[in-house]
C-alpha cells in the first residue's frame, strides 16, 4: 500500500510542480519554490486516503515544494514554515492551514517534503494566493503570489 501511495504522490508532485503541465515555480537564487492548486477530485482515491485529503468537486488543494539548488541536481528538499492565504475576486478571504508531508530514505535523509492545505471552492471561482515560505535556518520569507481559477462541475 505504501508503494502505491508513494507512486501516487510522485504523480501528484509532477502535476503540482508543473512537470506535466505549464511550469509553476519561482526562483529565489539558492531556492526554488514550486506551487500549484487543483481540485481534489483529480487526486486518485488511494492517494487521497493515504494522506487524509478529502476528495470533492468543491474542495481544492494547495501544494508547495521548496528545493535548495544543487549543481547537476534538480534540487534538495528543504523544510520550511509555510503560510498561505487566498482571496476570491469578491475579496472573501480563505486562510489555508498548511501541513507538512515528509518522505525519508532508509538512512534518514529527506527525499521529499511537501506542504499541502485544503480549502473550499465554488465553480468558476478565482483566487489570488499569497504564500510565505521561510526556509529552515533563514529569517526572511520567500513570497509567492499567483492566481488560479477553479471549476467544480
Amino acid at each position: 500500500m505504501k508503494v502505491v501511495i508513494q507512486a501516487g504522490l510522485l504523480t501528484l508532485f509532477m502535476i503540482f510542480s508543473g512537470i506535466a503541465s505549464a511550469e509553476q515555480s519561482q526562483d529565489f537564487g539558492k531556492y526554488v519554490v514550486h506551487f500549484n492548486a487543483l481540485n481534489t477530485s483529480f487526486i486518485p482515491p488511494e492517494v487521497a486516503s493515504g494522506y487524509n485529503i478529502q476528495r470533492s468537486k468543491t474542495r481544492a488543494l494547495l501544494n508547495i515544494v521548496l528545493l535548495r539548488k544543487v549543481l547537476d541536481n534538480p534540487g534538495t528538499p528543504v523544510q520550511a514554515v509555510v503560510k498561505a492565504r487566498a482571496s476570491n475576486l469578491a475579496g472573501q478571504p480563505r486562510v489555508i492551514n498548511m501541513r507538512q508531508i515528509s518522505e525519508a530514505e532508509k538512512d534518514g535523509t529527506l527525499s521529499a517534503v511537501y506542504y499541502i492545505g485544503e480549502f473550499r471552492i465554488s465553480n468558476m471561482e478565482t483566487f489570488d494566493f499569497d504564500i510565505e515560505v521561510t526556509p529552515e535556518g533563514e529569517d526572511e520569507p520567500l513570497l509567492v503570489k499567483f492566481r488560479k481559477q477553479f471549476y467544480a462541475e
